[in-house]
């Protein structure tokens, strides 16, 4: 069962948020077009020293992250799995709703001048479609396997 399509389908959504932890969200950029901090998901250093934590937002990306890469393993227990799988979707969509706060939170500050979003930002929720695609296989499976245990009978 480890070589399934939902096998491929999990292990390219926990590379993507693996790089999601290492590249920046996005940048702040002042009014003179000059970068002034980069959005990462451990934290932003403004340009006149203070330090804002986001840890929570790579916590999430993390755990998430981790859950899904151990998932791939429990294809023993396909209930389980979609459980695990749904549940890193849910975190994923929690994930964008924390960044929301915290960049609302940056916001209202004036030193931080607009935001510029990155790339990278997409990088989640291409791993939520991902999951949606390993569920969705999972499940496929879980439905032969039943079928095939109700002829036996």
């Amino acid at each position: 069962m480890i070589q399934r399509i939902q096998t491929l389908y999990l292990l390219i959504a926990t590379a993507l948020l693996v790089a999601a932890l290492c590249l920046p969200l996005g940048q702040f950029v002042g009014d003179d077009s000059i970068t002034v901090s980069v959005f990462k998901p451990l934290g932003i250093t403004l340009h006149n020293g203070d330090f804002y934590a986001t840890w929570g937002l790579f916590g999430i990306l993390l755990l998430s992250g981790i859950i899904l890469l151990a998932t791939i393993f429990l294809f023993k227990n396909r209930m389980l799995q979609i459980r695990m799988t749904v549940f890193s979707m849910i975190l994923l969509v929690g994930y964008y709703i924390v960044f929301g706060v915290f960049l609302y939170m940056l916001l209202r500050e004036d030193a931080v001048g607009r935001y510029q979003i990155g790339w990278s930002l997409c990088l989640p929720a291409i791993s939520i479609i991902l999951s949606y695609l390993a569920f969705r296989a999972i499940y496929r499976d879980e439905v032969m396997v039943r079928a095939a245990d109700r002829l036996r009978r």
